[in-house]
């Protein structure tokens, strides 16, 4: 069997760590790598790469461009590599990034037998185009690989067979279990000259969060009153701080004694700040099922999640970009009110294994 897996964005990446080194326990089992280069910080990619010790195999070098652009340029080179170096029985695609979208039509047109990991999450949410993904994905999709409860059910709702839905688990969190020493390691907390629960780790990067004034005072504001109590630390997205220097509000943002604004961070470094925070503020996906699986409490600045069982299970609570609100949150978390969590189904480790189980049983 020769399965090629594209992956474009450092969440990708995170999600792959183990299938090459599952794959090579397979005599029957060809197992390639590309790398689309939608994330184009190459030196960012490099340094997960090399953590992670995973090396594509091939890379397409998209880089900058619209997502129309880029969904085009992948398919054209996609096509180009698979027609000419490594025709796959099987594609696979990880989440919802214009990368998966790609992959996933080239796949079709190429009548190539297409799998999703993280297949049927839904937020339901048709502004973000992650959804419009994910949903186009899925309907391209022939073998299905869900992480919770809600993406089987999605799926079965929008007609799909329930034979063809593998309810595997989580790869990304297979990611944590398989570093975590190399995690524990990581210096980071004495370089920032930080301690265990001291301080608050703040993901925020969406444009409903950060590309309007309003939001950006919001977040101003939000960051004050949690600088009397708790250093906050945060990887600040690049749009973020022209946006705010944009709003004339950077210099107000950086004059607060107690927040520790840091450059993207590497994987091990950003997983040792999750796992002895004392809490998190994020809009992001990801970190909503890392903090859910490190028991650390999340509070998700959005409407929507499209990874609910980390707040039926988990975790995780959604709450409005209001610091009243957020607040609330604070106090329950501080009292030692706020739910403790549980660890979803299959999140242990093992998710990439029950895959590779799947595949070796496909006819």
């Amino acid at each position: 069997m020769k399965i090629l897996i594209v992956i474009g964005t450092r969440p990708n990446f995170i999600k792959v760590t183990r299938f090459k080194e599952l794959a090579s326990l397979y005599s029957n089992i060809d197992l390639k790598i590309v790398h689309t280069g939608q994330h184009y910080d190459n030196n960012m990619a490099d340094v997960f790469f090399e953590q992670f010790g995973l090396v594509p195999d091939f890379f397409l070098n998209v880089g900058q461009g619209s997502p129309n652009f880029q969904v085009a340029d992948i398919m054209i080179k996609l096509e180009k590599l698979i027609t000419t170096d490594f025709q796959p029985s099987l594609m696979l695609v990880v989440g919802d990034v214009n990368s998966t979208l790609a992959a996933s039509l080239t796949a079709n047109k190429l009548g190539i037998k297409l799998g999703h990991v993280e297949s049927g999450l839904r937020s339901f949410d048709l502004t973000m185009p992650e959804e419009h993904n994910r949903i186009i994905t899925d309907k391209l999709t022939n073998i299905y690989f869900v992480t919770e409860p809600s993406g089987r059910e999605h799926l079965l709702q929008e007609g799909v067979n329930e034979s063809d839905i593998k309810y595997v688990g989580n790869t990304m969190i297979d990611t944590l279990v398989k570093f975590s020493k190399e995690i524990e390691n990581s210096p980071i907390l004495s370089k920032l000259n930080i301690t265990g629960q001291a301080y608050v780790l703040t993901t925020l990067h969406r444009p409903a969060t950060v590309d309007n004034t309003e939001g950006l005072l919001k977040l101003v504001a939000l960051f004050e009153s949690i600088g009397n109590n708790y250093k906050i630390i945060f990887p600040i997205h690049p749009r973020t701080v022209n946006n705010l220097k944009k709003a004339g509000l950077y210099e107000k943002l950086v004059s607060n004694k107690n927040l520790v604004i840091t450059e993207p961070l590497d994987y091990f470094a950003f997983q040792k700040l999750i796992k002895y925070s004392k809490f998190i503020l994020t809009d992001s996906g990801g970190i909503q099922e890392e903090s859910t699986f490190l028991k650390i409490p999340c509070l998700t600045l959005r409407n929507n999640t499209e990874r609910p069982v980390t707040c039926t299970e988990g975790t995780n609570t959604l709450v409005k970009f209001e610091l009243e609100e957020i607040q609330q949150y604070i106090r329950q978390i501080e009292s030692g009110t706020y739910k403790k969590g549980e660890i979803p189904k299959y999140w242990d480790g093992r998710a990439t294994e029950r895959i590779f189980e799947t595949l070796l049983n496909q006819k």
